[in-house]
């Protein structure tokens, strides 16, 4: 009897932007799975929990006998505020954070590139920021009657998009810093959280802060991410808008960039650098 020996061929090696693409995936999984199956919980903490600020907010304006508008600034701002967070403890963080749960050296030593890592940890996180951010905004708008008047769904679809890339952008780059910086991430993260609140208008116009510091403001993607959907969102309102939005959509094209081809190179160098020497993996006390 002849004996007869199947091979099968070898799987091929994904590179470039395949490898990017899968990697991306493959980190994006766990966080929609366990966001949204495993831990029904955070679905709670994570969207309602976060109402009681914005609805503070919203009764401090009407107390004060603010126009009707700012209601709906405030529930945007609100709205926006899951992003934001979402960066800074999700993304930002998460380097730091691995690196001290002994996950670090996998994803240096793996083929995938660690910005396709943390683009996964976005996209992932993205899922349970869009679930909060949404209802904060639908219940907020009925519970205070919001009236929108959108002057154009194209270009508030933009800016919104613009001030995503850009936010995610400056995620990743912060990520890079975080992780250099070693256990002052914890303290990064802090400080950081409440003085963008003020200083990109979460609840307020940032015009009110006078030109220059709106203007400095600016370098945050939010500042003008949110002031131009303020002005599409509340057209009747558009002169408490800082700039036109279609100077503010130029502006976050160009903070796209910066922060993409910024997060790119300091990603690229740690990675080299923990790959050469291992002084990102080591733990020194």
């Amino acid at each position: 009897m002849t004996a007869f020996k199947t091979t099968s061929p070898p799987a091929a090696k994904a590179t470039g932007a395949t490898l990017f693409w899968r990697t991306m995936w493959a980190r994006a999984y766990p966080r929609i799975v366990g966001s949204l199956i495993r831990e029904r919980s955070w679905l709670f903490f994570e969207t309602v929990l976060p109402l009681a600020a914005t609805v503070s907010y919203v009764f401090v304006y009407q107390a004060v006998g603010a126009p009707e508008e700012y209601v709906g600034f405030v529930v945007l701002g609100g709205a926006m505020t899951a992003f934001w967070l979402n960066i800074l403890w999700a993304m930002a963080s998460q380097l730091y954070w691995d690196k001290e749960g002994g996950n670090l050296e996998i994803y240096v030593l793996s083929p995938g590139p660690l910005m396709a890592i943390l683009l996964g940890m976005a996209v992932g996180g993205f899922v349970m920021t869009v679930t909060r951010a949404a209802i904060i905004l639908i219940v907020c708008s009925l519970a205070f009657s919001v009236t929108y008047t959108i002057s154009s769904v194209p270009l508030l679809i933009a800016i919104f998009v613009l001030t995503m890339i850009a936010l995610y952008g400056m995620g990743m780059m912060f990520a890079a810093v975080f992780l250099a910086s070693g256990r002052e991430a914890w303290h990064l993260a802090n400080l950081l959280q409440e003085p963008i609140y003020l200083a990109s208008g979460f609840y307020f116009p940032v015009r009110a802060l006078g030109f220059w510091v709106a203007a400095a403001s600016s370098l945050i993607p939010l500042t003008l991410g949110m002031d131009g959907m303020r002005q599409l969102l509340f057209a009747g309102d558009a002169t408490l808008g800082f700039l036109s939005v279609e100077v503010e959509a130029i502006i976050l094209l160009i903070l796209s960039v910066f922060f993409l081809a910024a997060a790119r190179f300091m990603l690229t160098k740690l990675e080299e650098i923990g790959r050469r020497e291992g002084r990102l993996i080591e733990r020194r006390r």
